[in-house]
């Protein structure tokens, strides 16, 4: 039977860097004999200008049905003065919550072709390989909320920080699970010296532990552990922690590689998860084909690895990845002399050859 991957390409570069990924999704079915099928759908700005709403229902409807979700980016300068309520990123959050999307496993690994790129020293990134897994529809960041959890006000405003034990068990399974697969380390992030919630996290992560004995727990405070992914970020292999830690601490991690258009992510749902670049729209350089489709050709295979559990096609295209960067092509973001440069096509291609 057919295995349904609906394709949001979203806004901006979206359709570029989808249609990259699925041409190489093609090329590793065509080796694998995964059976899969693609249905499109739109989201965000493409999808207000359309049908009056950021996220149509067939869109929620189809995700819900399929098999996984490969998403593009949402936004951009076009959509500034839409209503709060109808702004295109309002689509995302709308899929992480009909989709009951929980977490999001963000993964960074700087290979050695890529070293040079990173901000660091090279000693200091060399051998980075960690994954973020980021507690996604609770606490202060997420956004449906009630009256009296959020005012925004002239003179005073405030957001409630929230956690209950079962979201924190959920999420603290999962990144002990991810790292049995792993180094069998956990960090687990929080702020318990100043904050409730936190305090409850660490307890509810402790106790958790105790079901994982082969996996090694460590805690840091989100300050120190902020400070310890510019000093030391080898000594990471999988930190576990909330929604609005999360997001700071994913996007500094993600510049350690040197560039953004590199990182996949994956949004672990309760029946259908989704997979996108953690980058954005791009509208500045919509059209142009020079975008990088790594991130989302690698946020591919983490469909293949997560939602259809095939391991052997992800790392196929993950090593297609790897030996296209290392025989020197480079999109616009990457190039410096002495490499091939390599437009959003090309750099397709190269892959393509390589699954």
């Amino acid at each position: 039977m057919a295995k349904k991957i609906v394709v949001i390409p979203g806004d901006g570069i979206g359709k570029e860097i989808t249609d990259s990924a699925v041409e190489v999704l093609k090329k590793a079915d065509a080796k694998f004999g995964l059976g899969l099928s693609y249905d499109y759908y739109d989201a965000g700005g493409t999808a207000y200008d359309k049908f009056g709403t950021p996220l149509p229902q067939e869109t929620i409807d189809a995700a819900k049905a399929s098999d996984g979700v490969l998403f593009g980016a949402v936004g951009g300068d076009k959509w500034d003065n839409v209503e709060p309520t109808l702004r295109p990123e309002k689509a995302i959050l709308g899929l992480r919550k009909h989709l009951g999307l929980y977490a999001n496993l963000r993964p960074v690994k700087v290979s050695d072709t890529l070293v040079e790129y990173s901000p660091l020293k090279q000693e200091v990134v060399k051998g980075v390989d960690l994954v973020i897994v980021r507690e996604l529809i609770g606490g202060i960041y997420f956004g449906d909320r009630c009256e009296s959890e959020q005012k925004d006000g002239h003179e005073r405003a405030w957001d409630l920080e929230n956690y209950s034990v079962p979201e924190v068990e959920r999420i603290a399974k999962l990144a002990f699970e991810t790292a049995k697969l792993r180094r069998g380390k956990v960090t687990s992030v929080d702020k318990s010296n100043v904050l409730a919630t936190s305090r409850l996290w660490r307890r509810t992560v402790a106790e958790v532990s105790k079901g994982y004995p082969d996996v090694e727990l460590d805690n840091l405070y989100v300050d120190n552990c902020a400070m310890q992914l510019a000093l030391r970020p080898t000594q990471f292999d999988v930190i576990c922690t909330g929604n609005l830690f999360g997001d700071i601490l994913s996007d500094e991690a993600a510049v350690l590689g040197g560039s953004i258009g590199m990182m996949p992510s994956a949004s672990i749902g309760e029946c259908t998860s989704l997979f996108e670049p953690i980058h954005g729209s791009a509208p500045d350089i919509a059209g142009q084909g020079i975008a990088n489709p790594i991130g989302t050709i690698l946020s591919a295979a983490m469909l293949l690895r997560y939602s259809l559990h095939e391991e052997a096609a992800a790392k196929a295209i993950e090593d297609a990845c790897d030996k296209a960067l290392a025989d020197g092509y480079r999109t616009p973001d990457l190039w410096k002399e002495g490499f091939k440069k390599a437009n959003t096509d090309l750099m397709t291609e190269v892959i393509v050859e390589r699954v």
